[in-house]
């Protein structure tokens, strides 16, 4: 029987490479979705089905866009993956009212986004991110 007693999760390059994987699919879906909240077909469905105001259709909008856009480059990335979770836990209880995993307004890709940003929540953007390069440029000393 063997036991991994000196486990590291987060070094080496294959874990760089698959949070950046990870944050590049959150993102480009979350891009998308947020462009596609800035249609005409949005605000009918925020009105009539969900009865919020025609006035959240933009911050919604952007609520997905600019995280989107951030958790790509590594800017940021727990605080747009927070914000994520929120809207998706907002889509899973609120607009999908969590009745159906599956089949005809399931939530199962909501329930994988919240997974998927909650991953990124813990383990930071990883190495290949803007942030992660940014500390590595030295700071003048005054």
């Amino acid at each position: 029987m063997m036991i991994l007693t000196d486990a590291k999760f987060s070094d080496g390059k294959l874990n760089d490479i698959v949070m950046m994987g990870l944050r590049s699919a959150i993102g480009a879906i979350f891009i998308a979705h947020g462009v596609s909240k800035f249609g005409d077909g949005f605000v009918g469905f925020l009105t009539g089905s969900l009865g919020l105001p025609a006035e959240m259709q933009i911050p919604i909008a952007l609520a997905e866009l600019i995280p989107g856009i951030l958790i790509i480059i590594g800017v940021l990335s727990r605080i747009s993956a927070s914000l994520i979770s929120i809207i998706m836990v907002g889509a899973i209880f609120y607009v999908k009212g969590a009745s159906n995993l599956t089949g005809q307004g399931g939530y199962e890709l909501d329930l994988i986004l919240l997974a998927s940003s909650l991953v990124i929540i813990v383990m930071g953007p990883g190495r290949v991110s803007l942030s992660h390069i940014a500390k590595k440029i030295p700071r003048p000393l005054h």
